[in-house]
Formats: structure tokens, sequence, C-alpha cells
């Protein structure tokens, strides 16, 4: 049963949520985790090779309370002796050395999202983007133009789909399939880990050409270049490429309604008799009231986006069913992703 202080309790906890976040944040920036991903290390150390404040810490103002929030946190791990350590999961996951890195969609999160949420009730009085826009730039045209910048966005977006990924690696029937095209597939996260744990499978990723360098690079390091290539094209102005499984991952959720509908009826069109449509992203809960990362997310589309916003499961099987698919089910992934399966 809940206390009586549970209730301003959690409500000062979400509205001083931003701390810890930018805590967190500012460590992935730091490369905490990576640094003690190669061994444990005390905050005097640790401050050095981050190169933190150079003072001893134990008058410094921030190294020991920055490390100590972060074990708090339970971000960190600190042993009787004073050395700090990663947990199990901030080792797997955020070391920028291993493959099942994620950070690349938090470094994104504190070098651009976090300044423009500053901006949230800006965007709910005037309905308008708080990103590069207002300055006069296209995020994506930008993104684009410069190959580092675009691979920095597109690590990002590997590391944010990587647990979908291998979600529908498992959760899928693949071994009734032998075709997968990935609809706006950035650096190709989604086919490899299909191609790794399907050795049956091949095909790959269709986005714009100059993703292509990219994903090669990503899928030649994972040895599958023989089963995964690159379909370049805009899914605006160019058919889908046709496969027995086309996936479209967080890509929705950027636009209108009637891109929306587009899209769904392009995939529709492209596939074989009974083919299949996933699509994934944090899905809100048919109830709206439960997923809080999938509402939070569709405001962040708010920010960033002219049009764009997130839905329910219900939402993308009513778009499915009108389209034509015959058969539709929503199936949870990982947190707060699920896919809505649609079968032609």
């Amino acid at each position: 049963m809940n206390t009586p202080l549970s209730a301003p309790d959690q409500i000062m906890q979400v509205g001083f949520g931003f701390w810890g976040s930018k805590a967190l944040l500012s460590a992935i920036e730091l490369g905490v985790f990576t640094e003690l991903a190669k061994g444990p290390l005390d905050a005097p150390m640790l401050g050095e090779r981050l190169h933190l404040y150079p003072r001893p810490v134990h008058q410094s103002r921030g190294t020991r309370d920055f490390l100590d929030a972060l074990v708090a946190l339970n971000m960190l791990e600190r042993s009787q002796d004073g050395l700090y350590r990663n947990t199990d999961a901030t080792n797997t996951y955020l070391d920028r050395a291993k493959p099942a890195y994620v950070g690349g969609i938090l470094e994104m999160a504190n070098a651009r999202l976090y300044g423009f949420w500053g901006s949230l009730t800006e965007a709910l009085r005037t309905d308008q983007p708080q990103n590069e826009i207002k300055s006069g730039q296209n995020l994506f045209d930008a993104l684009y133009a410069d190959p580092a910048r675009l691979e920095g966005f597109l690590k990002a977006m590997t590391g944010i789909s990587m647990g979908a990924a291998v979600a529908i690696a498992q959760k899928f029937p693949w071994s009734q399939y032998h075709t997968v095209i990935d609809v706006g597939t950035a650096q190709g996260a989604l086919p490899v880990q299909l191609a790794l744990a399907h050795s049956h499978l091949s095909g790959g990723g269709f986005d714009l050409p100059p993703v292509g360098p990219i994903f090669r690079k990503y899928v030649g390091k994972h040895g599958l270049a023989e089963r995964l290539q690159f379909y370049e094209g805009s899914f605006f102005t160019d058919p889908v490429p046709s496969a027995d499984v086309l996936v479209m991952g967080h890509i929705l959720h950027d636009w209108d309604l009637e891109t929306k509908r587009m899209l769904i009826g392009k995939a529709h069109k492209a596939l074989p008799e009974g083919g299949a449509l996933i699509v994934y992203e944090a899905l809100i809960d048919d109830e709206r009231k439960a997923n809080a990362f999938g509402l939070l997310m569709s405001l962040n589309m708010l920010i960033e986006t002219q049009s764009g916003f997130d839905y329910t499961g219900l939402d993308c099987i009513g778009w499915m069913r009108d389209a034509g698919f015959r058969e539709t089910r929503v199936e949870h992934l990982v947190g707060p992703d699920a896919m809505v399966i649609g079968f032609k």
C-alpha cells in the first residue's frame, strides 16, 4: 500500500528527472563507461582520465558527487575500497567499444534534444518544431550533406533500434520467409541482426543514396556483404523494393497521417501475396495512459518535425486494413517497443 509520502515523492522525482538524465548523458559524453570497461578506478584516477577539474578529488565540488550520483542512479557500482566499476548493464550497453552500444542515441539526446526540449511549452502553444528549423535550417538536409554528421545520426538510430531488432529476429516466424528489406534502414542494424540469427535470410536495406557507404561499411564489418545489399532511393518518389517481408522501424512517426497511409500503401503494393509488413515503434498503448515513453516520443516528434506524431497499435492496424492487409496483429518487443504485423 502506498504511503502518504509516495505521491509527492513521485511528483518531485518526475519534476527533477532532468537532473539524473543530464548526469547520465554527461557521463556518456565524457566516456565514463568506456573508461571503466577497461577496469575499476578510484575517483582521482577516473577524474584524471576524463580530464575533469584538475585538483585533488577530496577538494573537488563535482567529481565525487557526480560519480556517486551515478552509483545512486544504479549506473555505476562502488566497492568498499573506493573503486568505481560499471554495472552489468552499463558495461554491455554504454561501452563505445562493444557491439551492443546503445549510447549513440543518448549522445544525440545530449547534443541536440536536451536543449530543444527546453522549448516544449512553446511547441505546445505554437504547434511548431523547436529544433534547427527555428534558425532556418532543415535537419535532414544538413545531415545528409555532411557524411560525418550523417554517420553519427545513423549510429544513434542503431542505438535506439538494437533492442527491437534483436527481439524481431526472435519473435517473427522467419523460417517461413526468405527475403527481407528494411525501409529507411539507416546503418542496417535490423537486417544485420536478422541475417546473423537466420542464415537462410537475404535482402538488405532501402534508404537515400548518401546512406549507402555507411550501410555497406556496417554490413561488411559483420561479414554479411554477400547476403545484404543496399537499395538506394526515396520512399516518397520511388517504388519500395519487393521482398517477402518489408520492415518500417521508427519511420512512420516522422510524418503526418496522409504520409503514414501512403507509405503503408506502398508497402502493400510491393509485397507478394502472403508477404508481411512489420511496423515497429514505441507504440502508444491503446488506452493512452501506460506507455509514457511512447507518449513522450510523440512530443519529441512535435519538437523535431512539422507534422509527425506517434500512434497506437490499434491506429496502425486500422491503416493497414484500409490498405488491404488481410490479417494484422500487435506484439510487444522489448521495453516500450512493439511491432504491428500485417499480412497480405
